[in-house]
């Protein structure tokens, strides 16, 4: 029987590791012209900086600092006063292209198109459903896009 609690209490523990990599966190920039930066300290270079929204996924922390990443890759650290739980979108497809995706009144393709979005435009999520995303935009459009096309939480 003891062994068969210490199998089990392993196989827990691995799952719980594996669903909490699976699951990352994910955060947002609060504040203008954020600094990513290449280190965990404002002594660091400057790698970047972020708008209001963007999203980040957080791959560590170091005392009060995120180790984060961007949609596009891009890896640097900014400190954790910065960021916000409030999800954020952005539109991941289309780099290059002189091409929008569509916003939409409805949850589908059937709906009219009531804006257009490039490449690397920042969202605020109100909420997902069944593959797409209902956002809002600091403009003040709101609608729903394929939740395909866009990055964040």
């Amino acid at each position: 029987m003891h062994k068969f609690f210490v199998l089990i209490s392993t196989l827990l523990v691995v799952l719980l590791c594996t669903v909490s990599i699976s699951f990352a966190k994910m955060v947002s920039v609060s504040g203008t012209d954020v600094n990513l930066r290449s280190g965990p300290g404002t002594n660091y270079k400057i790698k970047w900086k972020y708008g209001s929204g963007f999203p980040l996924r957080v791959l560590s922390q170091k005392g009060n600092w995120l180790k984060v990443e961007d949609f596009e890759a891009d890896v640097g650290w900014l400190h954790k006063s910065l960021t916000s739980g409030t999800g954020h979108l952005i539109v991941k497809v289309n780099k290059g292209k002189n091409k929008k995706v569509n916003i939409r009144s409805g949850p589908g393709t059937k709906y009219k198109v009531v804006g257009k979005a490039y490449y690397g435009v920042v969202f605020r999520t109100i909420k997902q459903q069944r593959g797409w995303a209902k956002v809002k935009h600091e403009s003040g459009v709101e609608g729903w896009v394929k939740r395909s096309l866009l990055w964040g939480f």
